[in-house]
């Protein structure tokens, strides 16, 4: 039973950073996609990125490249989202999501999904 835990979010000021953990367990991920949601007050799910769990390789929202990075520890069965140059439109609930074979952006086709985490910028 695949189960997703998402840790370290928080409250950052503007420009601030902060760095989201999503520890992963009941399956092993070689053929996995695990990604980040968001989703604001009043605001639609809003895929933030992902990433293709066999050879590494990186998706982004226009919205957060180049200040959000994510990575996996394989051997920790974790996926990280590291945020910098945080703003407040960051604000929201982010949410670990993982997925069978290949990348898509579109949270329907994520069949696992974390609880959500709570991340906070003020200006």
């Amino acid at each position: 039973q695949v189960q997703l835990v998402e840790s370290g979010g928080g409250s950052a000021q503007a420009g601030g950073s902060l760095k989201l953990s999503c520890a992963a367990s009941g399956s092993t991920f070689g053929s996995y996609t695990m990604g980040w949601f968001r989703q604001a007050p009043g605001k639609e799910h809003e895929f933030v990125a992902a990433i293709n769990w066999s050879d590494g390789s990186t998706y982004y929202a226009d919205s957060v490249k180049g200040r959000f990075t994510i990575s996996r520890d394989g051997a920790k069965n974790t996926v990280y989202l590291q945020m910098d140059s945080l703003k407040p439109e960051d604000t929201a609930v982010y949410y670990c999501a993982a997925k069978r074979w290949a990348v898509t952006r579109d949270r329907s086709g994520y069949p696992y999904w974390g609880q959500g985490i709570q991340v906070t910028v003020s200006s």
